[in-house]
């Protein structure tokens, strides 16, 4: 009876052998792969159902995971050593364009400007804005002022030299303040003087020139104990003689830029010539000039030849 049992058991394992060896033949490699997933999967489940390795002990993962996770460890590598890499790129072209030694924080950098604003209150040349004639401005004439005294603050700001600017006949209820204060931004925080009296009650009249391009006599200098002024007029109309006439209303002296001495009208399509200017470019000509006493260079600097004049040396 056990004899038959036995072999009974024999011709069963027999039989479950013979099965397997078939199954193999019929799957081949892929089946085998498939079924060392099968028991890898099996492993991972029964050690995330809470069985507990012992300590110090390695947990086991196929080569396959291994190869995977370092696989993704050198991409993550490689992405924080391209974005370390781009990092000090932007650094160096920051440093190499703004000519800015590389330690210098921007904290640094706004504190350092805004001495050297308040120095140019009490030493630097100064200029006023004439802001009274803006009452017949319409509103896309205010929003272009007010573009153009956000250019000139910011051309004020980056120079070596820098203006003592105040806006004067310059109302906090005005449209035009209103104006500036919607498209310029931090207008409020602005180092410069904003008053609504008058630039010719503010300074002894001795001490004015009134720059407009209808005067008959040519700025040589910028003269620290003079208060240079600037007309904020933007008429789409062009008015002639406007700020010329106020300022011998006022008996203040006048000057033009050396447009005339240093440049030449140039041939172009439509015989267009103007040495009517907008604020901020008749304040980078100031500028460039007090810095560099080179009338040409200031005037290749603000002149665009858009008005229709060149440099004398550079007529072919």
């Amino acid at each position: 009876m056990d004899w038959k049992l036995e072999g009974s058991a024999r011709e069963t394992e027999s039989d479950v052998l013979q099965e397997q060896d078939v199954i193999l033949e019929d799957t081949g490699e892929d089946g085998l792969s498939d079924s060392f997933r099968l028991l890898q999967i099996d492993v991972e489940c029964e050690h995330q159902e809470g069985e507990t390795l012992p300590t110090g002990a390695a947990v086991w993962c196929s080569k396959n995971v291994q190869r995977k996770q370092r696989h993704w460890e050198k991409i993550v590598a490689a992405k924080k050593s391209k974005r370390k890499q781009e990092k000090e790129r932007r650094k160096a072209n920051r440093v190499e364009n703004s000519g800015i030694c590389p330690q210098h924080s921007k904290r640094f950098l706004r504190s350092l400007t805004k001495e050297k604003l308040l120095e140019a209150k009490h030493s630097g040349p100064r200029l006023c804005i004439d802001l009274s004639m803006t009452h017949h401005m319409s509103k896309k004439e205010l929003s272009r002022l007010a573009g153009q005294i956000r250019r000139l603050y910011g051309s004020n700001k980056k120079a070596d030299r820098p203006f003592w600017i105040c806006l004067t006949g310059f109302a906090t209820d005005s449209p035009l303040y209103e104006e500036c204060l919607r498209i310029n931004d931090g207008f409020s925080s602005y180092l410069l003087d904003v008053t609504e009296e008058d630039c010719f009650s503010l300074f002894p009249l001795e001490t004015l020139v009134y720059l407009t391009p209808d005067s008959e006599h040519a700025l040589e200098d910028v003269d620290l104990n003079k208060v240079y002024i600037l007309g904020g007029l933007v008429d789409e109309s062009i008015q002639k003689k406007v700020t010329f006439q106020k300022a011998r209303e006022h008996s203040v002296k006048t000057a033009r830029l050396p447009i005339q001495e240093y440049m030449v009208r140039r041939k172009n399509g439509k015989n267009y010539h103007s040495e009517i200017l907008a604020i901020n470019q008749v304040f980078d000509i100031l500028s460039t000039y007090f810095e560099t006493q080179n009338w040409p260079e200031a005037l290749k600097k603000g002149v665009s030849s858009r008005k229709g004049y060149v440099l004398q040396n550079s007529v072919e």
